[in-house]
């Protein structure tokens, strides 16, 4: 009897082990996407009618829920050097008609400042935040290791929602692609300080206007040079939902996803497209669901309509 109860202890446990084993790589931590939150990676131009910022809000919890928006990439001076200054009631404007009440704008060109309890204690509470468009390295300058860079990072860690559209969606990712201060067109910058983003999306080189801009091919140096990157290439009216590893797509247009690990032809571009609804897991590179692959109304040209937070 003891040999029998012995025998069906030590199947169970093979049981019990050989499911272990098996289980998806999904239940292990995510590689990419931040563990716990969302995020919204959107490539700029006009949202309306895209149903991106309707996701974002619900995301969220919904219009009753606290919003915070950085439209510090817009710009931390002006052109004759003196400090820029933003209206918090031209920035929260547009959320407000989106229907949202309790919503703050957060912005400094002083990193110190930034790294005070004063000014980052807003972002306690956030359930929502929205880093708007213009050039990237502003937001660095401002942020990066600072208590307000750990507290963006805390809004995930409870479960919150991170959106970002133009340059805020770049400076969600590691690598910072179109980080110098000489220009846009500067792919990789010469500027140790401006070489990273904030990591949210982790592994990944993010570039944005792909279709309007014909940057389609822009991210190929980018990975070439770091294989070890997985590169997304953003079109105007577009966005990627991340959560965990997974990637969905929704929007008016395409998502280029620049992936080292497969193999392409010679006379094959570097990357593959993703479209509308289509879900692809950034871990085991697989693509996961297939959307509908409609363009929707914006197709390639210039949307029209308010643009949230964009100011190139």
């Amino acid at each position: 009897m003891t040999n029998r109860r012995t025998a069906a202890a030590l199947c169970a446990l093979a049981i019990v082990l050989a499911a272990v084993a098996a289980r998806p790589a999904a239940d292990d931590p995510p590689e990419y996407g931040p563990p716990t939150g969302t995020l919204v990676v959107v490539g700029g131009g006009s949202l309306d009618g895209t149903g991106i910022v309707e996701r974002f809000i619900q995301l969220a919890g919904g219009p009753d829920a606290s919003f915070v928006i950085v439209p510090t990439a817009g710009g931390n001076r002006n052109p004759d050097g003196s400090v820029r200054a933003y209206t918090e009631e031209d920035v929260v404007g547009p959320w407000v008609k989106r229907g949202i009440r309790n919503v703050r704008m957060l912005h400094t060109h002083d990193p110190k400042v930034a790294d005070t309890e004063a000014f980052a204690a807003v972002l306690r509470s956030a359930n929502g935040v929205w880093f708007s468009g213009g050039r990237q390295w502003n937001i660095v300058d401002s942020y990066m290791n600072t208590l307000t860079y750990r507290e963006f990072h805390n809004v995930l860690a409870r479960g919150g929602v991170i959106g970002g559209t133009s340059a805020g969606a770049t400076i969600q990712g590691d690598y910072l692609v179109r980080g110098a201060i000489a220009g846009p067109q500067v792919m990789m910058t010469p500027e140790k300080e401006h070489e990273r983003g904030f990591n949210f999306l982790r592994r990944s080189a993010i570039d944005q206007h792909i279709n309007t801009r014909n940057r389609w091919d822009d991210l190929i140096p980018v990975i070439q040079k770091m294989p070890e990157l997985l590169g997304i290439g953003l079109s105007e009216g577009t966005a990627i939902i991340v959560t965990g590893d997974r990637l969905e797509v929704v929007g008016k247009w395409k998502v280029a996803i620049h992936d080292n690990t497969r193999l392409y032809q010679p006379w094959e571009k570097p990357y593959f497209v993703l479209s509308a609804g289509d879900v692809f897991n950034m871990k085991t590179r697989k693509l996961e669901k297939l959307g509908t692959g409609a363009a929707g109304r914006g197709g390639r040209g210039e949307a029209r309509g308010e643009r949230i937070g964009e100011r190139e």
